[in-house]
């Protein structure tokens, strides 16, 4: 006779919440929230028996597995009960309550952290292993001058889009303790993404996002829980008229920072670039956006203090190339890292897959015109001015659209021994910026680049 095993095989069963809407109109923004152990679509058919013609009455919003991280399972009992210690309409404490999809995700993470998730935060992803680099090396940057009183660290993160400079910067912050953080940008259109991930992501329950627009002002904040302030560098390090501090921002002047961080850096790393950019915003931010204190952009001379800069860009070339970081003051993070990333990660839950697929591929350049760049004669140009654009909609186009229509000629094979010609007498050439100095390579390939999702 077999004896039975020790550890029973564990049952074929999937625990899932699941909710969906009816088309009836009397349920109009409710949802009818479930749990089942089999597949969900088989599940809310049942409660269906009846079909009728045409499109279903019904539509599943949401599904996810009622899991604790310790394998046990939890039920729709527990998402009914915190919904309505939340306040949510349940009439006749039925399985229908009047809420979001957004809720009920909330409600899920709620449970299944054992916590109270009173901001109703939806993400709970993880960082990925570069961003834990990149948050690693920073704090020991940082902390190397924990002693030293007389100088402030520096530290660049050269990261492409998609890498989540800003969720990362927030890890930062909340691994090295800090409560006071002042986010500065040269792009102040980027300011939903900061505040998104303040507020939606539940490492950062109990922060507080502040801006020049938001209800909650530094004032009425609780000082006891760590505050974000988000402004826009023209804005709270700008002059009035007088040249002095804008009294509105007087405070941001009065606090010592635990960090400040600069977004979009290479913005404000090109004066004559970051004042144009400045002057090109939407109406809301002309009116304090033309150029003011772009004179105040030396660290060593800001009328603020801090104990540490973070520095973000996914372009910030002229930073590196004039010697403004050093080695150990840079994380570079490209897009040839994240693809490598991406096809070596094994994982079942691979943190990349989601990540558009990018194809780099290199154009070599006809051997006659190689030449001609080694030579130095066309050694350094500047590809933000060789592409200028001008006007606005249909009047839109290219400043010197004759030499980037050559240069597509060019690499789709339409090469002539002309060209050649036309670059020895300077007929024509490329417009130059000398003066910023940006030198390109001598390689004899030119790369272009292309996206695919897969």
């Amino acid at each position: 006779m077999m004896s039975e095993p020790f550890f029973p095989k564990r049952p074929n069963v999937n625990p899932q919440i699941y909710a969906y809407e009816d088309d009836n109109p009397k349920y109009k923004g409710y949802l009818k929230i479930g749990y089942t152990t089999v597949n969900v679509q088989k599940r809310v058919a049942d409660q269906y028996p009846t079909a009728r013609p045409g499109q279903l009455p019904y539509k599943i919003v949401f599904e996810e597995q009622a899991l604790y991280d310790d394998g046990t399972a939890f039920t729709d009992h527990d998402i009914h009960h915190y919904l309505r210690k939340q306040g949510f309409k349940n009439p006749g404490k039925t399985e229908w309550f009047q809420c979001t999809v957004d809720d009920v995700k909330a409600s899920v993470i709620a449970i299944r952290n054992h916590t109270s998730n009173v901001e109703a935060r939806t993400q709970t992803f993880t960082m990925r292993p570069e961003q834990e680099a990149a948050v690693e090396r920073t704090m020991s940057y940082f902390n190397s001058f924990k002693n030293d009183k007389t100088n402030i660290p520096h530290f660049l993160w050269n990261a492409k889009m998609r890498f989540g400079k800003t969720f990362t910067a927030y890890q930062l912050a909340k691994k090295m303790g800090f409560k006071r953080i002042l986010v500065l940008t040269f792009k102040p259109a980027v300011q939903s993404a900061w505040e998104e991930d303040l507020k939606t992501h539940v490492d950062f329950e109990g922060w507080q996002f502040i801006s020049r627009i938001s209800e909650l002002t530094f004032e009425t904040a609780d000082h006891k829980r760590p505050i974000v302030c988000f402004g826009s560098f023209q804005d709270y390090l700008g002059k009035n008229s007088a040249g002095g501090i804008k009294p509105r921002n007087k405070w941001v002047h009065e606090i010592n920072w635990d960090m400040v961080i600069f977004d979009e850096y290479h913005y404000g790393a090109w004066r004559e670039s970051a004042k144009d950019l400045f002057e090109a915003e939407d109406n809301n931010e002309r009116k304090y956006a033309n150029g003011e204190g772009m004179d105040y952009f030396e660290e060593d001379n800001m009328p603020i203090t801090t104990s540490c800069y973070l520095y973000l860009s996914g372009t910030p070339f002229r930073a590196i190339t004039s010697g403004e970081f050093i080695e150990e003051q840079i994380y570079n993070w490209t897009y040839s890292d994240e693809q490598n990333a991406k096809n070596k990660c094994k994982e079942i839950n691979n943190p990349y897959i989601e990540l558009p697929r990018m194809v780099l591929l290199t154009y070599q350049l006809p051997d006659a015109i190689r030449e001609i760049a080694m030579c130095g004669e066309f050694n350094e140009f500047d590809l933000n001015v060789f592409f200028k654009a001008e006007g606005e909609g249909d009047k839109a186009k290219f400043k010197y659209e004759d030499d980037v229509q050559k240069w597509l000629d060019l690499i789709r094979g339409n090469y002539m021994e002309t060209t050649v010609d036309n670059l020895k007498m300077g007929a024509k050439k490329p417009p130059m910026d000398l003066s910023r100095k940006v030198q390109s390579t001598n390689s004899k390939y030119f790369k272009l680049s292309s996206y695919n999702i897969c």
